[in-house]
């Protein structure tokens, strides 16, 4: 889950990847955050059947709490992405206004994930090493699962700063058509300015053509004066 869910996670801010087209992005982000979770229910389904087996009693610890929970909400995070953006029925305007939260909840789950995990090893260590030797006294085991979780919170600052980045980002190219109006085209756009333009002219001509036939009034209106006198 770890890994495969940071893979979904960084997979639209890899610089190679923005050559390719936002919808095959999309499915590749649905399709790595499916693996996750299928990955997830199998390993869940593991750990109570290894439980029930040893007379080892379920969901006790702060460890299974956190880990169901992240579970769940990762579930619901994986629906609610599959009907918001991978299927072409939400309008425009609920996609920009849920994003912010898909992507916060997104990277909130992953944090979760990894504080797990760390709870998990811990945890195993502690079950594990009690005595000859016990985990006070650093044998070799303790020490090779603290540097594992030394480097998972390494690994998951690391992908929590490139998920936060602005230079990471997929770059606002691609989306440009999307910015246009409904039905709207470049073209379209043009044309809107071409008769917009042409609409200031015509009524600068207006204004221009009124002024000398002012002028044209005044001197007539001064030539009659003059014949009268």
């Amino acid at each position: 889950l770890v890994s495969v869910l940071s893979s979904a996670i960084i997979v639209y801010r890899l610089p190679w990847t923005w050559k390719c087209s936002k919808v095959l992005m999309k499915f590749i982000h649905a399709g790595l955050n499916t693996i996750a979770m299928i990955l997830a229910i199998v390993s869940m389904v593991a750990v109570f059947e290894y439980h029930n087996a040893s007379n080892i009693p379920n969901m006790y610890s702060l460890h299974s709490w956190i880990g169901l929970t992240a579970v769940i909400f990762y579930s619901l995070q994986l629906f609610f992405g599959f009907a918001v953006f991978l299927l072409p029925f939400a309008p425009a305007s609920l996609r920009a206004a849920v994003m912010p939260i898909h992507v916060y909840s997104g990277l909130t789950i992953f944090a979760t994930v990894i504080a797990t995990a760390l709870m998990g090893i811990t945890e195993k260590l502690i079950f594990s090493l009690r005595s000859n030797p016990a985990y006070s006294e650093s044998p070799p085991e303790a020490t090779f699962v603290n540097c594992l979780g030394l480097l998972l919170v390494i690994f998951g600052i690391f992908i929590l700063w490139m998920a936060s980045r602005p230079y990471w980002k997929r770059p606002p190219e691609e989306n440009a058509k999307a910015l246009l109006p409904t039905g709207g085209s470049p073209e379209g756009t043009e044309a809107e300015s071409a008769m917009t333009d042409s609409g200031n002219a015509d009524k600068s001509d207006l204004r221009i053509s009124s002024e000398a036939a002012r002028k044209q009034n005044l001197k007539l209106d001064e030539a009659g004066q003059r014949s009268t006198m």
